[in-house]
């Protein structure tokens, strides 16, 4: 059974891990937004618990409320054994470079995050192509809007989120070059990774100028995106886990970020973890979109079959989706 997460609130003693771990135990912390944000965060939890499961083994985890808690927690688990220590968020690229040289024998995984290798290695930083997810749900987007008009809210204003927003709109323009893309950002610090409402008005604004797709990539914010575009009568795009069961109906597909097997992966490793750069994309299923029987009767044949060969073209090197943390820049979509 998997070890319960310690919440650190205000009323909590610090980080004070009570329990022993055991040598090779697992561990994972996750970013601001909660652990049962229903993307990103409870993608890992999956993922975790399915190595679990398969295994009989057992992980920590611990959900984080401040910045503060990131390098203390990456030192209490590294003290107290576990390894790999997995972490989820861009933001632990510091902490984990801060602490890594402290701890030689324990592994540390980053996804999201990056931490230079040579200088650290034993961490493994896990990056994915969200721009090419992001494309072929812009495509469906693209051949689905009546009003020519799709709209992006993304969380914390970062190059990571304008990825998800310029690969989506390359794919909107791509089969609706006439079509009118809204991006919005919820805020420019973590907090905007859980403000629900905020992202709910950004929704209804976009709404309000013709938006009838639009494609949430804002960690536990992006529910309130979800669930405005329900109550309004669009389709919303869920992200990186698959949340069509949300609204079923309204939510048109999520494009999917395998953060369950990139965590599921370095449980299974454990020890024989192999450090350095992993980048996850369409080649290897790392990135995708999501189809089953809450939305497989709202995107029609035609469509499914251009996104598929779209998503060959790319695999192939036939189609090139621009990565806007490659130069920050979009060609598709001004910020």
């Amino acid at each position: 059974m998997t070890l319960m997460t310690k919440m650190f609130g205000a009323a909590a003693t610090g980080l004070a891990l009570t329990a022993t771990a055991a040598v090779a135990d697992p561990a994972l912390i996750y970013d601001l937004g909660g652990k049962f944000d229903k993307s990103f965060n409870e993608a890992a939890f999956v993922g975790a618990s399915r190595w679990a499961a398969e295994t009989g083994g057992e992980f920590r985890d611990i959900e984080l409320t401040s910045e503060a808690q990131r390098e203390q927690a990456l030192r209490r688990f590294a003290e107290q054994g576990f390894s790999p220590v997995i972490t989820t968020g861009f933001a632990f690229s510091t902490p984990i470079a801060n602490v890594a040289a402290d701890y030689p024998d324990t592994k540390f995984v980053t996804i999201d995050g990056y931490v230079d290798p040579e200088a650290n290695p034993n961490v493994l930083s896990i990056g994915f192509s969200e721009h090419e997810g992001s494309y072929l749900v812009g495509m469906i987007a693209g051949l689905t809007t009546e009003t020519d008009t799709v709209s992006f809210v993304g969380g914390m204003d970062i190059p990571l989120i304008r990825k998800f927003a310029c690969g989506y709109a390359q794919g909107v323009k791509a089969v609706n070059e006439g079509a009118t893309i809204i991006p919005n950002m919820v805020g420019t610090d973590p907090s905007a990774w859980a403000d629900p409402v905020k992202g709910s008005e950004l929704a209804q604004a976009q709404i309000s100028q013709g938006s009838d797709v639009v494609f949430a990539a804002a960690g536990a914010s992006g529910l309130g995106v979800l669930q405005t575009a329900a109550d309004q009568g669009i389709y919303g795009i869920g992200v990186d886990s698959n949340q069509n069961y949300l609204y079923p109906g309204s939510i048109l597909t999520s494009m999917l970020k395998r953060v369950d097997n990139a965590v599921y992966d370095a449980m299974t490793a454990g020890d024989d973890l192999e450090t350095g750069v992993q980048t996850k994309d369409l080649s290897n299923r790392g990135v995708g979109f999501a189809l089953d029987g809450y939305n497989e009767m709202l995107i029609d044949f035609d469509t499914l079959s251009e996104v598929y060969a779209a998503a060959a073209d790319i695999v192939a090197g036939e189609i090139s989706v621009h990565d806007y943390s490659t130069d920050n820049t979009c060609p598709a979509v001004e910020f």
